[in-house]
């Protein structure tokens, strides 16, 4: 169990927000991987599965430190906008819009735990290092070919 001094009711709240937009993470990549069409259809929608199985993991995680701390995991689920665009590009640049509101969420909960919990801190500092690698990929797959400057700007995090 975590150190007392943690503000319990806080965490908690975060990490429900975080199990929610884990959850539409899963709903949204896997939606995704069902509206791509053309030849490079095999390995983007293998790719979006994937990242449907990774929310779907973190969601997991992020209901075991709820119930860890004695609490309820929330049934919702985050929001889910269809917008009617998918093309790659555009699903790329809403998946870079999601990921950096999920990212929020983890240095939220870094911001109330750090120097209080050394294992919830781990746990979102992992968090913290995953959705800022997977920023950085989908700002890779983003670029032109050949291209080298960040699409997203200087930083994706």
């Amino acid at each position: 169990m975590p150190p007392g001094d943690i503000d319990k009711d806080a965490v908690v709240k975060v990490l429900n927000q975080i199990l929610e937009s884990e959850l539409s993470g899963v709903v949204r990549y896997t939606h995704y991987s069902f509206m791509v069409y053309g030849y490079g259809r095999i390995p983007i929608v293998s790719w979006l599965r994937d990242q449907a199985n990774e929310c779907l993991t973190h969601a997991h995680e992020a209901g075991e430190w709820i119930t860890h701390l004695g609490a309820h995991p929330s049934l919702g689920i985050g929001g889910l906008l269809e917008t009617h665009k998918h093309d790659i590009g555009d699903i790329l640049k809403e998946s870079i819009e999601h990921e950096r509101e999920g990212l929020q969420l983890y240095h939220d909960l870094l911001k109330l735990v750090e120097g209080k919990s050394v294992a919830l801190e781990e746990y979102v500092r992992g968090k913290i290092l995953e959705e800022e690698q997977h920023l950085g990929e989908v700002d890779k797959m983003l670029r032109r070919p050949g291209a080298v400057e960040s699409v997203a700007g200087h930083d994706v995090s």
